[in-house]
């Protein structure tokens, strides 16, 4: 893993989403449709915030999950389209949240939408936006889905404050960390494919515990490359700004084995440097160092693909066609960006 984007990896991946966002297109135009009627509001500070956040892209990863995972079971349709938008006003709510809790100043390339319009607006806009993902859910008339979706942002609500309850903590095992992002990042992933399976219609039902554990697995590795590009990515890669984890103290998977492999001295460091009130300018960069010099940014990814592998795995009780290729793709897609 290098801090330079390397052009021969990024080519090639870049294709695998503009493929899928091709064969969605139609879904997507529908879903990125309802993504600006439902933030519509007379209190105009929501529609221009909100708009703010989700004009600013991103892939659209998690809707697209919860659409290729119906046409797998047999076809999106209306109701996945508003599964879809759900999906994502869930995951913009998070990253308001995220943004004030973190006290970031990117996101998705752009200045934070709480720099622009200040902390209280952002966490009432976050809320509007689930308030809204809720009733897009109500509208599909499914109790289950409705069910898998709630229990879903619950968790993601306590996988966040299990995380900031761990800040800091440098002795933190590696189970706890899985268990963190599983909450905060796997959560969503694992839902956005479950639901969008049961939205194709009773006989999908087979395949939705399939794709649980395909979403669960694809969005710890996921996670995990993130938490990787935190030490060696660079901002167009990660839509954030490099070192923000460690700037915030928190203790992710490449740090945990740089300590555990590390000398005492470097033990010391992390010990130090976990601490945000006993940082310097120039710790980032030996962090950096002792990641890669200790093997733990290629172990770190080498457990990303695990996960990865995993995701593609689950897909062996779906039919064999372009939309399980799909979620093949994606799987190589998220632990491609550490390349």
């Amino acid at each position: 893993m290098t801090a330079q984007t390397n052009p021969s990896h990024e080519a090639p991946f870049a294709d695998i989403v503009e493929r899928m966002q091709s064969m969605l297109a139609d879904d997507l135009a529908a879903t990125e449709a309802l993504l600006v009627e439902r933030a519509i509001s007379p209190v105009d500070v929501i529609p221009d915030l909100s708009g703010y956040i989700v004009s600013a892209g991103g892939k659209r990863l998690r809707p697209m999950i919860t659409l290729i995972a119906a046409h797998a079971c047999g076809g999106a349709n209306p109701g996945t389209h508003a599964l879809a938008t759900a999906v994502e006003f869930i995951h913009t709510a998070t990253l308001l949240h995220d943004d004030v809790v973190d006290d970031s100043d990117l996101r998705r390339g752009k200045k934070a939408a709480k720099n622009v319009w200040g902390n209280n607006a952002s966490i009432l806009v976050g809320d509007f936006l689930f308030a809204r993902a809720f009733t897009l859910m109500v509208e599909t008339g499914s109790l289950e889905i409705l069910r898998i979706l709630s229990t879903a942002s619950s968790v993601i609500a306590e996988g966040e404050v299990h995380q900031l309850a761990a800040a800091s903590r440098t002795d933190l095992p590696t189970e706890e960390y899985l268990s963190i992002i599983e909450a905060k990042t796997a959560a969503l992933f694992e839902a956005a494919a479950e639901a969008g399976a049961l939205s194709a219609g009773p006989e999908s039902a087979k395949h939705a515990d399939a794709l649980a554990a395909y979403g669960k697995n694809l969005g710890l590795a996921f996670q995990i490359v993130d938490d990787a590009l935190d030490y060696g990515g660079t901002t167009a890669v990660i839509g954030k700004s490099v070192g923000d984890d460690f700037r915030e103290g928190k203790t992710t998977l490449p740090v945990i084995i740089a300590r555990r492999r590390g000398s005492a001295e470097d033990q010391a460091f992390w010990d130090r440097v976990l601490n945000v009130e006993q940082q310097s300018e120039s710790d980032l960069a030996h962090a950096i160092h002792l990641i890669r010099s200790t093997g733990a940014a290629e172990a770190t990814i080498r457990e990303a693909h695990a996960y990865a592998n995993l995701a593609k795995a689950a897909l062996r009780t779906l039919p064999d066609d372009e939309w399980r290729r799909a979620l093949s793709d994606l799987a190589d897609f998220c632990v491609s960006r550490a390349h």
